[in-house]
């Protein structure tokens, strides 16, 4: 509750498509006046990005601020502010949204301020019987809208809160056999893309936690016996489920904080491969850890010396590897480019792949 409101109840409606600082500015201005404020999302059903993303980037954003209130709904409604009905329906529709948020927390839904930085602003107070609250409609405190973001969301990362840039950036994931690079080209890779400096001097890269989880294996057994080696270690469906789970866990942290682009060294889709490998199926514990990325990288191994590291199983297993990967991938909707020859070449392919993801396309809101 805000000790110093000067208004009971307060509304901020929009689409946040995406939600970007502008936005929080005008929340956060909203949620200093009023004793509770409620933040309707309304996007048409035609948007890319979905409520339920909008719903958890805002609420995370503004998890800090308990008397702030997020809900939405799909509204198709057309947009035409010179229509009474069209007005009407719209209004309707924050009505219901703000009524069963008030009645689920036990408060009353009368608004009585609405604070906007747009031109419909005055027209929605009125129609509600409050008081308009214009906030930067300029837009000169944060220079930003909805529209410029979509236009080209990489010039305004820094303009967007954690989970919206978690939720935006394009992830790449390399994929290959033992010993076929595939470390070796994820973090040339993010070095590359961070030389450009930028925006892109954030770019990061995450590592395979599933050979951690080797190193921690082999190192109980070696606390024992000495002479243990890599084929002394046991995999259960439980290490699996761990190796995958953790994965995404650091994939969705480093997203948090990368550039438009966040380069992975495997994935959980990868996990379900080697536990095929190892344990002869892959179980739907892992598979259902899987997620799609924007773009895979596939490492063949010819042509790759092979590095007994301590931690890899032989060279003679590579071909199947590298085959049971083509196929699997094959099948899976992302898309995929394979990356042969020495590694300059292999660099030059992957990086002329992931400019090519590294677009952005909305579909047009309503209006």
């Amino acid at each position: 509750m805000n000790a110093v409101a000067r208004h009971r109840h307060g509304l901020v409606l929009g689409k946040f498509y995406p939600p970007h600082a502008g936005h929080r500015y005008l929340i956060d201005t909203a949620a200093a006046a009023c004793a509770r404020l409620t933040v309707v999302c309304a996007p048409s059903t035609m948007e890319s990005i979905p409520l339920a993303d909008r719903l958890a980037w805002l609420r995370e954003i503004h998890a800090g601020q308990p008397h702030v209130r997020v809900v939405g709904g799909y509204d198709d409604d057309p947009i035409d502010y010179h229509d009474d009905a069209v007005w009407a329906a719209h209004v309707e529709f924050t009505r219901t949204l703000v009524a069963k948020a008030a009645a689920d927390d036990g408060v009353p839904a009368r608004i009585d301020a609405v604070f906007s930085s747009e031109s419909y602003g005055p027209e929605l107070a009125r129609r509600f019987d409050a008081r308009h609250v214009p906030v930067d409609p300029d837009r000169r405190v944060v220079p930003v809208s909805g529209t410029a973001v979509r236009a080209d969301p990489a010039a305004h990362w820094s303009l967007l809160a954690a989970p919206v840039r978690a939720g935006l950036a394009r992830r790449v994931v390399v994929v290959g056999a033992e010993s076929t690079g595939t470390t070796t080209l994820a973090r040339a890779l993010a070095h590359r893309y961070r030389r450009r400096g930028g925006v892109w001097a954030r770019t990061r890269w995450v590592p395979e936690y599933g050979r951690e989880r080797t190193e921690e294996k082999l190192a109980v057994l070696r606390a024992a016996d000495s002479a243990a080696s890599v084929f002394d270690v046991t995999w259960q469906r439980d290490d699996f489920v761990e190796v995958a789970r953790r994965q995404n866990e650091r994939e969705d942290t480093a997203a948090r904080d990368t550039s438009p682009l966040l380069v992975c060294d495997t994935d959980a889709f990868a996990t379900a491969v080697w536990e095929q490998r190892y344990l002869g199926t892959a179980s739907a514990a892992v598979t259902a850890q899987a997620r799609r990325p924007d773009l895979y990288l596939l490492t063949d191994h010819v042509g790759v010396p092979f590095v007994d590291d301590g931690l890899r199983d032989g060279e003679q297993l590579r071909p199947w590897m590298t085959e049971r990967f083509r196929e699997v991938l094959a099948a899976q909707p992302a898309p995929v480019v394979e990356l042969t020859g020495p590694l300059p070449a292999r660099l030059e392919t992957a990086t002329a792949a992931c400019d090519a993801v590294l677009t952005w396309r909305f579909a047009d809101p309503l209006g």
